[in-house]
């Protein structure tokens, strides 16, 4: 049986990602600006990190000249996604926004399996794959009709 560590260390991050935007909103909403509140984020983050970093890790930042050129578009993609779902979730509402970037998630982890994207192993798209993405994304109407 696989360790349960990594399933609890998603689970504790999952709670982080669905508080995130409506924290990010409220300093949005103070500010009058989501990408001051992103880059406050980001700021704060960054900051935690190295501190981590710091403390317990210290690879060398040289390990990672051999990185191809997309490993670097991390930062641009977290950074699109926390200022969407900070801009999104007044608006929409919490539920939505999470069920619909989840979905999301889900279908392009779906393809990048599939093609073997982003230096992943191939991992084919079934039939039972697709029925879960589609139930997921009905449950994105459920929750926006709801």
């Amino acid at each position: 049986m696989p360790s349960l560590f990594p399933l609890i260390v998603v689970l504790i991050a999952g709670v982080g990602l669905a508080a995130q935007p409506p924290t990010n909103a409220a300093l949005a909403r103070t500010s009058g600006s989501v990408v001051l509140a992103t880059l406050v984020s980001f700021l704060i983050g960054s900051a935690i990190l190295f501190a981590v970093w710091l403390a317990f890790d210290r690879t060398p930042p040289a390990a990672l000249r051999g990185a191809p050129p997309w490993a670097w578009l991390g930062g641009l993609y977290g950074a699109a996604f926390v200022t969407a779902v900070a801009f999104a979730a007044p608006r929409l509402g919490l539920a939505t926004t999470v069920t619909v970037a989840i979905a999301t998630q889900v279908g392009v982890a779906l393809l990048l399996d599939h093609v073997g994207g982003l230096g992943l192993k191939t991992d084919p798209v079934t039939l039972p794959k697709l029925v879960g993405v589609a139930l997921m994304l009905a449950g994105v109407v459920i929750i926006r009709r709801g």
